[in-house]
């Protein structure tokens, strides 16, 4: 009989397998297992009236693998149960305790943090038993998700045009219709600027004795220039050493964020990347985890990793590049589980094994491994000079910077932008007086706050200790697509129906769907995950409080009325309504759910011009989740497609197809830029 090693994902099973040898049998969960049911009260599949007392079933389909589970652990002398090492993946390991009826003493919970030979064999000599308390956290999370979700969308659904509303995702989406009401409201105030321009470079008004200048106005502006001469006395040059430190390894959310920025991944695609390196890839001679575990808010890395590291780097780039360990900051709420995202061999480099990934799996462990090994490097070394000029009571400051020693940015410098700003060698002037070619003043207009990116939504989420490593990629894809939000131009804008939802919601939710709210409901099952809190109270102050407010929203919240088009359905003569849809509006008959009538709209083609590729047309298409590109008529014969409107107008430099971007033509070919004429 052999041991049993139960995990999460199918892929683990051949690399663990090859580590601990043929006295263990490693299986596959595929997964949860169970979940709450759909009856009871409310079809909540949990018992309100007896202590939130919860009804799991299998899983639809989980039956079969259920039956297997439960031959091998007969088979077998002992179990580990090796799912994920998080608070969902103590709840897998639980539900297969109770699901396959294992004994206590015939079972041993074991977690690894990196799929490696080493580290998987270590970790069978430091089991333990089940954490109850990650457990009860991890199942009053899902007890708190299906109330909420299940009472507001079927609110939702019967009251207004959306489809569901959530603990989480709800409060994320009134982030961002916040935002957008910011942008619709603000007024932009007018001010100015004065810069003196050099022959070598340029320097801004500053203050006037003193006192630092706000001009408000073009005349403040004209009065100011009226007393400036060309002439400018150098009254301080000030030069100095300054560092720039290298940025932590990443957690979840700074490699959701970056991928985001520096790849153009969505983070739930960032997620299922990062979830096969994690599992692992496989090499020449064997199939090896590339990653340490992706869920994680720690930003430690283990000082085996950094020894190794730091030799590394000393081997290849000499001791100056060799950096201190950063000591993590203390971050309210971080679960500290585990350490931060890295590569689990700093000699496993990005282009040693590029040829067995893919290039979206090369993309984003090339960028884990060089945020990980650029974190044990030196700081960047810059000669930063400030130098102060004086006219006529007037201050002027410009400031130049010389990277002196690249430190981190030897390997990082792809992801940040580093560009030396020079100054002319003021100690050769022999006067103190300078002369500038000409004094301008430049008007500009304030501007709001931009719309939330999917990366800048992740870090408000973050900051406001909402949601956990494990949910961001979840509440941004939900909100997606549930069709509250659409991106353009990378930027969240909330949809009618995103609002109307919102509003609703803080008609009669305000003092529970909001930031504060969720955040405190966030630290109460950390609580409850470190035996601070009991969960049954938690639960109980929850519903008592809740609960009240859905009845009532039931009986008073005003429903929408479906907007008439005038004309009546050809099956049953009532009348027929425009609704929303998961894809946008569509025109179906008043009387569903007994009349299903749906009105075949016909599709009106906007041609944009002839296709470069096989002179058939361009046209305006949209994807299945509602946004716009333009691609050709005679798709899949012709593969042209863009997201980007493409003009008649050809690029200068190739003579290719000049796109219409925001507030410049880019060519599709050669990047080519040119400003559009007003």
């Amino acid at each position: 009989m052999k041991k049993l090693v139960i995990v999460e994902s199918p892929h683990k099973c051949k690399p663990i397998g090859a580590y601990l040898g043929s006295d263990y049998k490693v299986v596959s969960s595929k997964g949860h297992i169970r979940d709450l049911a759909t009856s009871g009260k409310f079809g909540l599949g949990v018992d309100v009236e007896h202590d939130f007392e919860p009804n799991y079933i299998p899983i639809k389909g989980k039956k079969k693998d259920i039956t297997a589970l439960k031959k091998d652990v007969k088979d077998s002398n002992f179990v580990y149960l090796a799912t994920d090492p998080d608070r969902e993946g103590e709840a897998i390991s639980w539900h297969l305790k109770e699901a396959l009826d294992i004994s206590d003493d015939k079972y041993e919970r074991v977690t690894f943090n990196e799929i490696t030979k080493d580290v998987v064999k270590n970790a069978f000599n430091d089991t333990r038993k089940i954490d109850e308390n990650l457990v009860k956290s991890q199942e009053t999370r899902r007890i708190l998700d299906r109330i909420i979700g299940f009472r507001l969308s079927k609110l939702m659904q019967s009251k207004t045009g959306g489809k569901s509303a959530g603990r989480v995702q709800s409060v994320a989406l009134k982030i961002i219709v916040d935002r957008e009401r910011e942008i619709e409201n603000f007024v932009s105030e007018e001010y100015w600027t004065i810069e003196a321009d050099f022959e070598d470079f340029i320097a801004n008004l500053e203050k006037y004795h003193g006192k630092k200048v706000e001009i408000h106005g073009e005349k403040e502006a004209n009065d100011i220039l009226a007393k400036l001469n060309k002439a400018f006395k150098i009254e301080s040059v000030d030069s100095k050493d300054t560092k720039k430190s290298s940025k932590p390894a990443f957690i979840t959310s700074t490699l959701q964020r970056m991928a985001a920025t520096a790849l153009n991944f969505a983070p739930s695609k960032t997620m299922r990347i990062a979830q096969k390196l994690y599992e692992g890839v496989e090499l020449e001679q064997e199939t090896v985890g590339l990653i340490t575990y992706m869920r994680t808010d720690s930003e430690r890395l283990s000082p085996v990793f950094v020894e190794e590291t730091h030799n590394y780097i000393k081997k290849k780039y000499g001791s100056d590049y060799i950096g201190s360990v950063k000591v993590p900051k203390g971050k309210k709420n971080a679960q500290d589980a585990h350490e931060a995202i890295r590569p689990t061999s700093i000699d496993r480099t990005p282009d040693s094994i590029k040829k067995y990934l893919s290039n979206e799996e090369y993309k984003l462990y090339k960028l884990i491994y060089d945020r990980a090994l650029s974190s044990l490097m030196s700081s960047a070394i810059s000669l930063s000079t400030t130098v102060i000029l004086e006219n006529n009571g007037y201050t002027f400051k410009t400031t130049g910077s010389i990277l002196k020693f690249d430190g981190y940015l030897k390997i990082y410098s792809e992801y940040e932008e580093t560009k030396d700003v020079i100054l002319p060698d003021f100690a050769n002037y022999k006067s103190e007086v300078i002369i500038a070619e000409q004094i301008n003043k430049l008007q500009h207009f304030t501007k709001p706050l931009p719309r939330y990116s999917e990366s800048s939504l992740i870090k408000e989420l973050e900051s406001l200790g909402i949601g956990r490593p494990s949910t961001y990629a979840t509440i941004v894809q939900t909100i997606k697509d549930r069709g509250y939000v659409i991106l353009e131009d990378k930027k969240f804008i909330p949809t009618e129906i995103g609002i109307e939802t919102t509003d609703k919601l803080q008609e009669f939710f305000s003092n529970i769907v909001n930031v504060t709210y969720t955040a405190n409901m966030e630290s109460d099952l950390d609580d409850i995950a470190e035996d601070k809190s009991d969960n049954i109270k938690i639960l109980h102050a929850f519903y008592d409080e809740f609960e009240p407010l859905v009845e009532k929203a039931f009986q008073e919240m005003e429903k929408k009325e479906a907007e008439k088009t005038g004309e009546t359905c050809p099956e049953c003569e009532n009348d027929l309504v425009i609704r929303q849809g998961r894809y946008g509006k569509f025109t179906a008959c008043s009387n569903y759910p007994t009349c299903k009538y749906i009105k075949k709209e016909e599709k009106q083609e906007k041609v944009i011009m002839e296709c470069p590729k096989c002179g058939k047309n361009i046209i305006e298409k949209r994807t299945k989740r509602g946004k716009i590109f333009y691609g050709c008529t005679s798709y899949p014969d012709c593969d042209f497609a863009s997201w980007y409107k493409p003009t008649l107008e050809k690029c200068p430099k190739c003579n290719g197809i000049m796109l219409e971007k925001k507030d410049e033509l880019e060519c599709m070919d050669c990047k080519h830029k040119k400003e559009i004429e007003a």
